[in-house]
């Protein structure tokens, strides 16, 4: 499994002017295929009028995923130089669909190439990337007396706190880095004296 991956910061939109034709850059994270579809289908309505709406996604952290298409577009001029990008920047989760208005000049092959490869990576600098890291997910269950007091601890040495749940005692979940489990293990008896339990679960990914 990857130990980290970089996608999308959030959903937004880039346009340049190529030859007086309008190429309109949508990137989105998606999180499944059938997201990624959705977000072409909803791109294409909002461009109903557009000459092209090619797309490029990357689905999974190892990149397992990989779709593109050129709208109407010459083979291999739209599609595959937008996936190319995603991949030379390393995003996975993603989704981009360009958009292009016609403006009368034709572009040829390594036009068409260059255009929308790099629309894609100008909308990657403009939006912006994050990186995702590995997780163990983890639960650590205390008695009410130290659980504020082990919260804030976990928040000030920078542990990723998910949830907190109170009932007869105060579950607090948890990510690990892998390489952390131990070091951490040792660290919580310290701060709790041996109080509190750790339950280590599944892996996610979240916020490096």
């Amino acid at each position: 499994m990857q130990e980290q991956y970089r996608t999308v910061a959030h959903a937004g939109v880039h346009e340049n002017e190529i030859n007086r034709s309008r190429f309109i850059c949508a990137l989105a994270p998606a999180a499944t295929e059938q997201e990624a579809k959705e977000f072409i289908a909803r791109i294409r309505k909002e461009h109903p009028t557009a000459t092209h709406n090619c797309y490029a996604y990357v689905i999974g952290a190892d990149a397992a995923v990989q779709k593109a298409g050129d709208d109407g577009e010459p083979g291999g001029t739209a599609g595959v130089p937008m996936l190319q990008m995603l991949m030379r920047r390393d995003v996975r989760y993603a989704v981009a669909v360009v958009t292009r208005y016609y403006g009368g000049v034709k572009l040829g092959a390594g036009g068409l190439i260059r255009a929308y490869g790099g629309v894609v990576g100008e909308a990657l600098d403009a939006i912006g990337t994050i990186t995702r890291q590995r997780y163990r997910l983890a639960s650590v269950t205390v008695d009410h007396q130290r659980a504020g007091k082990l919260e804030n601890d976990l928040r000030a040495t920078g542990r990723s706190v998910r949830d907190v749940r109170y009932a007869e005692s105060v579950t607090i979940e948890i990510g690990l880095p892998d390489a952390d489990v131990d070091a951490f293990r040792t660290w919580l008896a310290d701060a709790t004296a041996g109080a509190a339990r750790l339950e280590l679960g599944g892996e996610a990914y979240g916020d490096a």
